[in-house]
């Protein structure tokens, strides 16, 4: 039995799912499947999933959004915005299998599928509780404060760190295996995520260092414009480490292969959230959370993603 796994690249929760969704089905479904991984991405617009990535005899996804393609076996995701074509959610409500589940309300895909597992299916996950407890305080931003998550010092931020910036295909895909047995200590000191963390440990301050030099700070709201600056990418708990005030974060910029915006608001001030920020993104094409959204454009479309940026601040700057 080949089970194709497909994840949220890119993501600690995505790989931390696929990881969680591995020994469960070894455990309680099939002892002697095999195991491939794939990570997904969010496309510019809103186009569905390529069908060309269910290749297995048993195909899943977790922590994506859905797909009706009939060869999608099982489906585990916590988005608002999981349903994206038309025809998605009936279909997914017609469902029958009693192997596909949503739920919005959960911080993390990964705990999310381990209490599935466990209430449906009778599956143990104790031995990854540490797994399951760094991805729900990653994924739902419960870290003490600001600070911590910017100092990247806990073992399983440095994992989260190589993740999202990693364009090494095979890389995942090994924490993914390593994460089903091995501790999160463990996997930070291996060569696999130490080698390349240093750089991106540097990389890392240099955006700290352009985010304070960037972003303004109006009406509540962080935002900064990086696109002049090639970074797509960056550690979204900056802003916050410099304005604790702040109601929300909203920044642009672009990178080799995509232009983006990204919001956010603050998870320390959660009772100042005035707007779904998934449905924002939705308007073009993006998608996520209320509380944490994005939206991607193709390279050469920075001035869409710009313009959609400023319609965007003018929206979140707005509330009372």
């Amino acid at each position: 039995m080949r089970v194709q796994v497909l994840f949220h690249d890119n993501c600690f929760d995505g790989a931390a799912s696929a990881a969680v969704f591995t020994r469960f089905y070894r455990e309680r479904v099939r002892a002697d499947a095999t195991f491939s991984y794939r990570g997904l991405a969010h496309k510019p617009g809103a186009e569905g999933i390529d069908p060309a990535v269910f290749t297995g005899d048993e195909n899943v996804i977790v922590d994506f959004r859905y797909s009706q393609d009939a060869r999608l076996t099982w489906w585990f995701d916590h988005h608002a915005s999981a349903f994206q074509q038309p025809g998605d959610e009936p279909h997914f409500q017609r469902d029958t299998s009693g192997r596909k589940f949503h739920d919005p309300h959960r911080k993390s895909c990964t705990l999310y599928l381990a209490d599935v597992a466990r209430e449906r299916f009778g599956w143990d996950a104790s031995p990854l509780k540490d797994l399951l407890h760094w991805a729900e305080i990653i994924d739902g931003a419960q870290f003490p404060s600001p600070q911590m998550a910017v100092a990247l010092e806990e073992p399983a931020l440095r994992i989260m760190t190589v993740l999202e910036s990693t364009k090494d295909d095979t890389l995942i895909p090994e924490v993914i295996r390593r994460m089903q047995t091995d501790s999160l200590a463990d996997i930070a000191a291996s060569p696999l995520i130490a080698a390349p963390l240093e750089p991106l440990l540097f990389r890392h301050q240099r955006n700290i260092d352009l985010v304070r030099e960037k972003a303004r700070y109006e009406n509540g709201v962080v935002h900064f414009d990086l696109v002049d600056e090639g970074v797509d990418s960056l550690n979204k708990f900056i802003a916050y480490a410099l304005y604790p005030d702040a109601r929300y974060t909203l920044w642009v910029g672009r990178g080799a292969s995509r232009a983006k915006v990204s919001l956010g608001s603050n998870p320390w001030k959660p009772q100042t959230r005035q707007h779904d920020l998934a449905a924002i993104a939705g308007r073009y094409g993006g998608g996520g959370h209320p509380v944490v959204a994005a939206v991607s454009f193709k390279a050469d479309q920075a001035d869409k993603a710009r313009a959609a940026y400023q319609e965007i601040l003018a929206e979140l700057s707005s509330a009372g």
